[in-house]
């Protein structure tokens, strides 16, 4: 999963850059932009639906993901509850959970998510409230935790050069790796690579 961020892509345009990170495997994007207004975010969205061949899910928002047409929503602890959400979206719209700890694994085994997001794994700079770094070793422990049928995935400080420590998850979620490069395409292919 490759997740949008407007300080990252330094001003390109975030529908081209999201093609060039599909081309090079990404299965997934997630439009997450934090101080936007919603009708931006809807903007967003609705352009990366209509122009990707991958699902595109919405950070935190429900009814921009719906209004876009979106795959699903992604979800942190602090956001609206997840089981409370779930009879209000149509069958098959994916919702992901964030999990950073023991205690957090526990409150969203009760919940129906599709997936869980559990990092950070690594150190990051792309979210300045992300906790501390879990490591390979505590991304296992907390991934233990999800109910065998929820894909977990891992996120936080994720690069090519790491993703392989990463031994439990099914997948992962990045930013910096993908934006940061001079080729989105050809960094995604690396993780791609790198991945288990």
């Amino acid at each position: 999963m490759v997740i949008t961020d407007a300080a990252l892509l330094k001003g390109r345009d975030p529908v081209t850059a999201c093609r060039q990170a599909v081309a090079g495997g990404a299965t997934m994007i997630q439009v997450r932009l934090k101080d936007a207004a919603p009708r931006d975010m809807l903007a967003l969205a609705w352009a990366l639906v209509g122009a990707l061949s991958v699902p595109v899910i919405v950070n935190d928002r429900v009814d921009v993901a719906l209004a876009a047409g979106a795959a699903g929503t992604h979800l942190g602890q602090e956001d609206p509850p997840l089981d409370r959400l779930r009879p209000h979206v149509p069958p098959g719209f994916l919702l992901g959970i964030s999990v950073g700890s023991a205690a957090e694994a526990e409150r969203a085994r009760a919940v129906p998510a599709d997936y869980w997001s559990v990092g950070p794994c690594f150190a990051t700079a792309t979210k300045s409230d992300a906790g501390p770094p879990l490591g390979p070793a505590g991304f296992a422990a907390v991934a233990r935790l999800g109910p065998t049928d929820v894909p977990v995935i891992g996120i936080g400080g994720i690069t090519a050069a790491n993703a392989g420590s990463l031994s439990r998850a099914a997948g992962v979620a990045v930013a910096a790796a993908v934006w940061r490069a001079s080729d989105p395409a050809a960094a995604t292919r690396a993780l791609r690579a790198a991945f288990p």
